[in-house]
Formats: structure tokens, C-alpha cells, sequence
């Protein structure tokens, strides 16, 4: 009786040893294939991240070259030609120049030179980006205030964040779509600009006077999409904000410790 009672706690034994490695071995291969899943969710979200910040650059380029294209049709361009009629004036009279046409003249060439540095700061935006995007916003708001003939409340509080330097780029196209679709559809002659910072929080805030929109049935739109797309690659929250009397566009972008934002 004894041994068929060892016999059968052997076997009891091996049965549970067997069933304790067949369950080791399945949660083995769960969490091996969990953690296979991660590795590639992470590749591919990084694959993504990496491809939206070549697309944004080129964005920003594009953008460049349009307004470096605006500015040498609309304001050089007619500036020079406003000089070359004055001369071809003065030759075809053949009179005397005057000192006070010289002025003029001088007036119109110190102009173009002006508008000529403003187009530089437009060519080397790349390099601003890289060292301050905040004064690459401050810019853009004073060029278009040239270009467009609208006005501006810039207003900064706090000191300039340490950010990822891909962030800022995501961040700067965030603001500079934000601004050229309110351009292109608010009517809107005045801008405000709130910068913001603090320990944890960097907020961007643009809002404008135009005819605003109904925000329950403008749900989508490339620019719009960008924008949101854009802030959740960076863990920022985009907030929108529209009626008659405009339309408002925030961002939140949680700040971390130097170390972690650099990495």
C-alpha cells in the first residue's frame, strides 16, 4: 500500500513539475513577445517621430523660400523699380539733380537695403532656430507686420527654456501655422503673442481678432491636423479656442529637468 502511495505522489509530483514548466515556458514566450512587440512599437514610433521632423524641416524651408520669393516681389522688387524711375527721370530730363532728389533717391536705396537685411534674417532662419527659436517667433511676427501691414502685442515671461532641439522645430512650425492659417482666414489686423515659462511649463499662446470659426464643425483640415499630430509627437497639449471675436490657439509644453530634455 506504501508503494503505490509513493508511486502515486511521484507521478502527483511530475504532473505539477510538468504543468509548473509548461505554464513558465508560456509566460516566458508572452512576455518575450510582449517585449518583442514594445521594441518594434518603439522602432516604429521613433521611425515616425524621425520622419515628421524631416518633413517639418523641409516645411520650414518651404516656407523660407516662399517668403524669401514674397519679399523679393512684393517689397524689393518695387522698391529697386521705384529708384530705377526716379533715374530714368532724371537722365531722360537731363536737368540738374536737386539735393533734396538725391535725398529721396538715397531715401528709397536705404529702404531696399533695410527690406535686403530682413530677407538675410529670413536665409539664415536655420541657424536662429538652433540657438533661439522664441526669437525666430519674434521675427517672423515683425516681418509679416512689414509684409501685411497688421500690428502685434509680443509678450515673453520668464527665462528662455532648455528644450530638445527637435521640439523646437516642432514647436516653431506648431506656431508657424497657427499664424499663416489665421492670415489666410481670420481677417484679423492684430496679433497677440504670450510667451510664457516656467519651472515645469512652457506656453505659447497666439490669438487674433478675425471671424473666427465654428469649432464643432471644423474638425479637421491639414494645418489643423499637423498641429495636433505635431504637439502629441512632442507630449505637448494643443488647445483651440474660436468664436465671433476670434480665435485663440495655446500650447502647453511640459518641461523636464535639463538632462532629460536633451536626451
Amino acid at each position: 500500500m506504501e508503494r503505490k502511495e509513493i508511486q502515486l505522489l511521484v507521478i502527483s509530483l511530475g504532473i505539477v513539475f510538468f504543468t509548473l514548466l509548461i505554464t513558465l515556458l508560456v509566460l516566458f514566450f508572452y512576455f518575450l513577445k510582449k517585449k518583442n512587440n514594445y521594441l518594434v512599437e518603439k522602432m516604429e514610433s521613433e521611425m515616425y517621430f524621425q520622419s515628421e521632423l524631416v518633413k517639418t524641416r523641409i516645411e520650414i524651408k518651404d516656407q523660407t523660400l516662399s517668403e524669401i520669393s514674397k519679399e523679393l516681389h512684393d517689397n524689393i522688387g518695387q522698391i529697386v523699380s521705384v529708384g530705377i524711375m526716379q533715374l530714368n527721370m532724371y537722365i531722360q530730363t537731363g536737368k540738374s539733380i536737386k539735393s533734396k532728389e538725391l535725398t529721396d533717391l538715397k531715401h528709397v536705396l536705404a529702404k531696399s537695403l533695410d527690406e535686403i537685411r530682413i530677407l538675410s534674417r529670413i536665409i539664415n532662419k536655420d541657424n536662429l532656430l538652433q540657438s533661439n527659436f522664441i526669437e525666430a517667433i519674434k521675427q517672423d511676427l515683425e516681418r509679416i507686420k512689414k509684409l501685411k501691414h497688421i500690428h502685434y502685442n509680443y509678450k515673453f515671461t520668464g527665462e528662455i527654456p532648455e528644450i530638445n532641439e527637435e521640439h523646437d522645430l516642432f514647436i516653431y512650425r506648431i506656431f508657424q501655422e497657427a499664424l499663416h492659417n489665421s492670415l489666410k482666414h481670420s481677417l484679423s489686423d492684430l496679433y497677440e503673442v504670450d510667451i510664457t515659462t516656467t519651472a515645469d511649463l512652457f506656453q505659447l499662446k497666439m490669438k487674433d481678432f478675425g471671424i473666427g470659426y465654428d469649432t464643432k464643425k471644423v474638425t479637421s483640415g491639414i494645418g489643423l491636423n499637423n498641429m495636433k499630430l505635431r504637439a502629441k509627437l512632442i507630449g505637448a497639449k494643443l488647445i483651440m479656442e474660436s468664436n465671433t471675436s476670434g480665435t485663440s490657439i495655446t500650447l502647453e509644453y511640459p518641461l523636464t529637468t535639463p538632462d532629460e530634455n536633451k536626451s
